[in-house]
């Protein structure tokens, strides 16, 4: 007998999930930096999932369509134009922990974003994946579209009985569509974990250049960490022998703990443009922001503007989720028009979008001053601009000072 359940629950789920995916997306007003906008509507979040994903629709099998494989989180997506659309290379993360990757797109930056009927399917190697996450979509001047991404493993290593000891390493596969996709073996250094590998657009020297982020364990950088500089002679079996850190850790700044490249940098006529994240240690535990930094244009391993500070940081309901006080970023799209959107997830949970420019970016970064790293030196750099501000006001006769 048919349920009574069954017609007008789905007819409610899916007029809600319609309500959702066309959703208009606005500026938050109230955020006024003047660096990027950002935007009061997640671009990405678990409802975003097509229900056909999660319940089985059969009435008889599921006569009150229960959510049979539920989702977790969406998050920490890569991201690429083709032919005037964006595609967003999710990580989605069921309810038993495991993510896959799946593509959702729109010809709008900042909302209206479907996913595709299936995930990706990705190839295994010999020693299959327990989990893969975090990708970095990167169209190559060779012609081919990579994804690097975090393959974790259980450990080998690990005492009998532990069950939370891992290993990361960077996973390749390349396409030419984002649907059918080529399993390259993994990348190979010296270092014992390799999380958030990302590939330079172009050869140097004849050779790909990798982005590293070399650690001694799975969540601890030790001895690592810092964002690494590395070359291979071939991408089919990508192998690197000597890693140059070529932005470091630093005690007391927002990448003291660890500190990794977001996504592949973007060329500019002032250099290469680079969004990373930092992390730093705090009594309620880690937090991730958002940062940026420019690196010399024929020698993309030298930077050469460090903006003291972040870029972006948690704001709002964007500190709570699975795991809170994080901004994570490894997605950004640079459009013909001089446009640039950053996409970024909070707290590993949701998908969210920043827009600015390539212009505006690049002014931000060549202009605003260095971290001291000292309070003295931060006092005094802030006294600069107040005493600067203070005479060209007074000039001006639009403030009367408080004191001589």
């Amino acid at each position: 007998m048919p349920s009574k359940v069954f017609t007008p629950r789905l007819k409610a789920l899916t007029a809600q999930h319609a309500k959702l995916i066309k959703r208009k997306n606005s500026v938050d007003k109230n955020w006024n930096n003047g660096v990027f906008e950002r935007y009061r509507n997640p671009v990405l979040t678990r409802d975003h999932a097509p229900l056909f994903w999660r319940f089985d629709l059969n009435e008889k099998a599921n006569p009150f369509l229960l959510e049979r494989l539920g989702i977790n989180a969406v998050l920490n997506p890569g991201a690429i134009e083709l032919d005037g659309t964006i595609y967003l290379m999710a990580r989605v993360e069921g309810l038993d922990r495991k993510s896959f990757f799946a593509v959702a797109a729109s010809k709008s930056p900042v909302d209206g974003f479907r996913f595709w009927d299936y995930p990706v399917t990705m190839p295994e190697t010999a020693e299959p994946d327990t989990n893969v996450y975090d990708m970095r979509l990167v169209k190559h001047e060779d012609g081919w579209i990579y994804g690097l991404f975090c393959t974790e493993r259980k450990d080998p290593k690990a005492p009998r009985g532990d069950t939370s000891t891992a290993t990361a390493q960077c996973g390749i596969a390349r396409t030419k569509d984002l649907k059918k996709w080529e399993r390259l073996p993994d990348f190979k250094s010296r270092s014992p974990q390799q999380r958030n590998v990302v590939l330079h657009p172009e050869f140097v020297d004849g050779k790909y250049a990798f982005y590293t982020r070399p650690q001694d364990d799975f969540i601890t950088a030790g001895s690592g960490g810092g964002i690494g500089w590395a070359l291979a002679d071939k991408i089919d079996g990508a192998e690197v022998h000597d890693e140059k850190i070529m932005d470091a850790r630093v005690y007391h700044t927002i990448k003291e703990v660890k500190n990794g490249q977001g996504p592949a940098p973007i060329k500019t006529a002032k250099g290469w443009l680079h969004i990373a994240h930092g992390v730093r240690n705090t009594a309620a535990g880690l937090r991730y922001v958002i940062y940026a930094f420019l690196s010399d244009l024929k020698d993309p391993n030298r930077v050469t503007h460090r903006p003291g500070g972040y870029l972006i940081a948690p704001e709002g309901e964007e500190r709570v989720g699975d795991v809170s006080n994080v901004t994570f970023c490894n997605a950004a799209v640079a459009r013909k028009d001089g446009s640039l959107f950053i996409y970024y997830a909070s707290s590993d949970t949701r998908c969210h979008v920043a827009a600015t420019s390539v212009e505006r970016l690049l002014d931000y970064v060549l202009n605003t001053p260095e971290d001291p790293l000292r309070s003295a030196a931060c006092v005094q750099q802030r006294c600069e601009l107040i005493a600067k501000n203070l005479r060209l006001m007074e000039s001006n006769n639009l403030f009367k000072p408080m004191r001589k």
